[in-house]
C-alpha cells in the first residue's frame, strides 16, 4: 500500500466511489455552508419574516443541490446481486462476491466485493469506473483494465458497454447522457435567474422561471429514460440474472422537479387570485420610508386634524392688537 492515500500501488489513480464520490460530497457542503450563513443572517430578522424567508431559502438551496449533486451522481441507473463466480482468467476457482452496475451521465462503475471480503488470500473490493465523456475513450479504459488483469466479474459487465459489444447499447448511454446532463446545467441557469427575479420583487416572472426549472429538470428525466427503450443484453452468473432499474439520482430528480413545478404554479395563482398573500410570504412589502414614519410618530395627527384656528382681533391695518 502507498504511504500517503492507501492505494494499491499497481493503480495510479483514485477510484471513483460508486456511492457517493468527492464531487458531490464538496457540492453538498458548499450549499450546506451557504444555508448556515443565511440561518445565522436570519436571526437578526423579527417576526413572521423569520419563517418566511427560512423557508424560501431552504426551498431554494434544496432545489440547487440537487440539481448540480446529480450531475455528479452515479446512481441514475444501477443494478447488484450476489452471485458465485470466477474470479480470475484461466483458473476455474470461483469466489462468492457482490457485484455491481452504477450508471450516472459521465460513465459506469463497476464494483465487485467479496462476501467475506477477504477470500483466496486476497482482498477482494473494486470500484472500476469506465467513462464516455468526451476526451474519454471507454474502450481505451476498457483495454488498459484487460491489461491490469482485472477481475473477471468486472471485465465481462464493462464489455456489454464496450462500443464494439453486440449489445450496441453505448452509443445509446452516451447520447443520452449528454443531453440529460446538458439540460440539468439549462436547470441550473433557469434556477439561479429565478432566484434573482424574486431578489428583485418580481414574483411573477420568478415563477415562470421555476417552472422552467421544473420542465428542464423533466426533459432532463426523459433523456435519460430513452436508456430504458434499449435493452441491457443479459449479464449471466450461472443462475443469477443482474437486472438494472432507475436508481436514487432519478427518482430525487423527478420529486424535485415536480416541488418547483408546485411552487411556480402555487406564485403564479398567488399572483392572480391572492396577491395581499403572495405580498406577505415573499416579503414584497416596503418598508423603506422609515423617515415618514418617525414623523408621523411624532406629531399627533389626530389633534392636528381637530385644531380649530383662533379668532385673533386684528386693527384696520391688519396687525395684530
Amino acid at each position: 500500500m502507498t504511504f500517503y492515500d492507501g492505494l494499491y500501488p499497481f493503480y495510479p489513480t483514485a477510484r471513483t466511489p460508486a456511492g457517493f464520490n468527492t464531487i458531490e460530497i464538496v457540492v453538498i457542503i458548499i450549499f450546506l455552508v451557504f444555508l448556515v450563513s443565511f440561518l445565522i443572517i436570519l436571526i437578526g430578522i423579527r417576526g413572521a419574516e423569520r419563517f418566511h424567508w427560512l423557508a424560501r431559502i431552504t426551498l431554494s438551496l434544496f432545489i440547487g443541490v440537487v440539481i448540480v449533486a446529480v450531475n455528479f451522481s452515479n446512481n441514475w441507473e444501477r443494478a447488484s446481486a450476489t452471485v458465485n463466480t470466477t474470479y480470475k482468467s484461466f483458473s476455474s476457482v470461483n469466489v462468492n462476491a457482490e457485484v455491481g452496475i452504477h450508471v450516472g451521465f459521465s460513465g459506469v462503475n463497476v464494483t465487485l466485493k467479496g462476501v467475506p471480503e477477504i477470500q483466496q488470500n486476497e482482498t477482494i473490493n473494486y470500484n472500476e469506473e469506465f467513462l464516455w465523456t468526451s476526451g474519454n475513450s471507454f474502450a481505451d479504459a476498457y483495454r488498459d483494465g484487460l491489461e491490469r488483469g482485472l477481475p473477471d466479474p468486472i471485465l465481462y459487465i464493462a464489455e456489454k458497454f464496450t462500443p464494439n459489444s453486440p449489445c450496441g447499447v453505448f452509443s445509446q448511454y452516451k447520447v443520452s447522457s449528454h443531453y440529460a446532463s446538458a439540460t440539468m446545467w439549462v436547470a441550473l441557469a433557469a434556477w439561479m435567474l429565478a432566484n434573482i427575479l424574486l431578489w428583485l420583487k418580481v414574483p411573477l416572472s420568478g415563477a415562470y422561471m421555476i417552472l422552467v426549472t421544473g420542465a428542464f429538470m423533466i426533459f432532463s428525466l426523459i433523456s435519460f429514460g430513452t436508456t430504458r427503450k434499449t435493452e441491457l443484453c443479459a449479464i449471466q452468473f450461472n443462475d443469477v440474472t443482474l437486472r438494472s432499474s432507475l436508481g436514487p439520482s432519478f427518482w430525487l430528480t423527478l420529486a424535485t422537479a415536480l416541488l418547483s413545478l408546485i411552487i411556480g404554479i402555487t406564485i403564479m395563482a398567488l399572483s392572480v387570485w391572492a396577491p395581499q398573500i403572495l405580498s406577505k410570504v415573499l416579503v414584497l412589502t416596503d418598508n423603506t420610508n422609515d423617515e415618514d414614519t418617525d414623523i408621523e410618530d411624532y406629531y399627533n395627527v389626530h389633534y392636528r386634524e381637530n385644531e380649530k384656528p383662533t379668532d385673533v382681533p386684528m386693527n384696520t391695518l391688519g396687525n395684530v392688537v
